[in-house]
């Protein structure tokens, strides 16, 4: 363990700079253990009504058949919580032992009944004991321990239950849904999750009950980084046992956008060691969670503990709140700019305009002009390969710089230098020029670099651990004064679109969790492409997920950003079908966040800072929200959505959609 790798009291995990897991204690759920030296263990959740048996038993098949090793229900009632005996008992008849746990909100009685009867219990520390009103309450010391008695109270009859059946326990804090007496005391914070979290766990601590896993989950992924770590340190601090971390983001979304968020989240933590059972939240069928948890993983499982990366004496960065790194400005990277997307096209052969579609830059040849989407890319980089045609204002390219310096246009054409251009002191472009330097190579660079330079650092790693190995690198940037933006780039050397999104939403993404970079890039350079088609293909992927995982990693918002959870049993709508109404009635809003939640359970609290919100209230009624101010309830789920589109209008946050045919 680098125990001086933090300054005091900022410990997180055993290393970063090798991949060393965090030692937890084994946590026994029926069949599987939690923690431990035992693998991670892949869960998710149903999302067909609970008193609906045979639904329920077919659908937990589906998914422990598409790699879940731990099924989630929902048990709102008591009479949910009764019928999750008849569901375990149709399994078990089919031969099926996978451990199932009862997902309670809000009814301590359900969970008292649930725990007889299911392997593991996850209980809300935010609505357990306490109603949520939104209002700023006043304690004193001793009323404030008052409240806390109370809890005690509430919660002992399920710990002692759980003691007698050897029911294990997730103490879950959702940062939507904390508690308005730990708002009031310690703010919308990830200290606030965290200390949710402890109060409950004193109260098992104290009854010597220790099968608990603990998770801190967020919509916003620098929220839900900052709070598992400040768990894991608040635990080492207080003295409590080690407890195992299930890992998620909650309301991720669906598709590339929630794969991207999730990854972003958990595989920054991951990176770090900390994580023992992980659920993707997506709003799709569950069998489709258990995959995309698996790849996320299966990354770690083979991966050598020793990394050769030099270690960190001492982090300079907060890890408990985002602060961007310093950079000076050079053009516009660096500063007050927003992180920039370089795409590389180097091994495509652009050759005609229309090609550059899969950049989001469209040519309109009846009007002779450019037009450019939410996720036209700000440079290409062409390598040795110019584009040879004009290309539309906004848009610049970065070659070679022997081949920069072969072309007419050496103005609005950018050099890719490397380290031995730049220790030979070649003649640089006037404003902008791009370093391409492996991060094993920084230190060499450094000597040679300076703040007054026109240049932007690229920072690659021939290391299999390349997040580690690039903040390294940034690190000693760092140490050595040197502000020059940096501009990470990811390469890899597989074809499969969801391995991209997620490796470089966990690569990248966790080093802008950590203000840790001004853009990214993901390379061509360790793919074996066929054909043009398939290179434009993958080059479209790599440009929409770069500016995912920006977006995701809270840096550059370029398009409308769904807070939408994964549906259960509580959902009170068709969860799928009315995220892809909403999406493409309000797709085209740049920035604006609009949070879909199935129940109240999920809402308002849970839309984190959405702007605004869907929320199912009843059945075939909806509750619209700005914020997390009412401003319509019970309206017709037919009329919902045009009701949204009226409240967004009302606010001046709407804008017409352009009818275009160029994509």
């Amino acid at each position: 363990m680098e125990l001086k790798t933090f300054t005091e009291n900022q410990q997180y995990c055993n290393s970063l700079t090798n991949y060393s897991r965090r030692k937890t204690i084994p946590v026994r759920i029926g069949d599987i253990t939690i923690g431990g030296d035992n693998p991670i263990v892949v869960q998710s959740m149903t999302t067909v009504d609970t008193m609906d048996t045979q639904g329920s038993i077919e659908q937990c098949i589906r998914m422990i058949d598409s790699g879940c090793e731990l099924v989630r229900i929902t048990a709102p009632s008591i009479k949910e919580a009764e019928n999750l005996q008849a569901i375990k008992d149709g399994l078990r008849k089919r031969g099926y032992n996978t451990p199932l746990v009862a997902d309670i909100h809000f009814t301590p009685n359900a969970a008292e009944v649930a725990a007889k009867i299911v392997e593991k219990v996850r209980v809300n520390p935010g609505n357990y004991a306490d109603k949520k009103k939104f209002e700023v309450l006043e304690y004193t010391d001793a009323s404030y321990q008052a409240e806390l008695e109370r809890i005690r109270e509430r919660f002992l009859p399920l710990v002692n239950i759980c003691k007698t059946h050897c029911t294990a326990m997730r103490i879950g804090t959702n940062h939507g849904s904390l508690s308005d007496r730990i708002m009031s005391r310690y703010g919308d914070t990830p200290l606030g999750m965290v200390e949710s979290a402890l109060e409950f766990l004193r109260i098992c601590e104290a009854e010597n009950y220790h099968d608990i896993v603990i998770s801190m989950k967020s919509s916003n992924t620098q929220v839900m980084v900052q709070a598992y770590r400040l768990l894991v340190n608040k635990l080492e601090e207080g003295g409590f046992k080690p407890y195992p971390l299930h890992l998620g983001v909650t309301e991720a979304g669906d598709g590339e956008d929630g794969r991207v968020k999730s990854a972003v989240g958990i595989g920054a933590l991951l990176e770090d060691g900390l994580g023992d059972t992980v659920r993707v939240s997506l709003t799709e069928d569950p069998e489709f969670e258990s995959p995309v948890v698996k790849t996320l993983i299966n990354r770690y499982a083979n991966r050598p503990e020793a990394s050769g990366i030099i270690p960190i004496s001492n982090y300079p960065i907060d890890p408990f709140a985002y602060n961007k790194r310093t950079a000076v400005e050079v053009a516009n990277f660096g500063g007050g700019n927003v992180p920039r997307v370089i795409t590389d096209i180097s091994t495509v052969g652009i050759t005609v305009p229309k090609d550059l579609k899969c950049v989001g830059h469209f040519y309109l040849p009846e009007l002779d002009k450019w037009k450019m989407n939410d996720q036209g890319c700000d440079y290409i980089f062409s390598d040795k390969s110019p584009v040879p045609f004009m290309l539309p204002n906004g848009l610049k390219e970065i070659l070679a710089y022997d081949t920069w310096g072969n072309q007419e246009d050496q103005k609005n054409k950018l050099p890719a230098i490397d380290l031995d251009h730049l220790k030979e002191k070649v003649k640089l472009h006037e404003t902008l020029n791009f370093l391409l330097v492996s991060s094993e190579n920084i230190e060499e660079a450094i000597p040679y670099l300076n703040n007054e330079l026109p240049l932007i650092i690229v920072l690659f790693s021939n290391c299999e651990h390349q997040m580690q190995a690039i903040r390294r690198a940034i690190v000693s940037l760092i140490d050595a004064e040197i502000n020059l933006p940096v501009v990470p780039k990811v390469s890899y050397s597989e074809k499969d679109a969801e391995k991209t999104m997620l490796f470089s939403a966990t690569d990248v993404g966790g080093l802008l969790i950590d203000g840790l970079g001004d853009g990214m890039v993901i390379g061509l350079d360790q793919l074996q492409l066929r054909d043009k088609e398939e290179k434009l293909a993958q080059v479209k992927l790599h440009n929409s997920v770069s500016f995912g995982v920006l977006q995701a990693a809270r840096t550059r918002m370029s398009k409308t950003e769904y807070i939408s959870c994964p549906s259960c049993g509580r959902t009170l709508f068709d969860l799928q079908e009315t995220t892809a109404l909403i999406r493409k009635r309000t797709d085209h809003l740049k920035g604006v966040k609009i949070g879909i939640m199935g129940c109240i359970v999920n809402g308002p609290g849970e839309m984190a800072d959405a702007d605004y919100g869907y929320v199912g209230s009843g059945k075939g009624k909806i509750t619209l929200y700005k914020g997390k101010e009412v401003m319509k309830r019970s309206v017709p789920s037919e009329n919902a959505v045009d009701e949204l589109i009226d409240i967004i209008k009302e606010d001046g946050q709407w804008i017409e959609p352009e009818t275009t045919d160029h994509e």
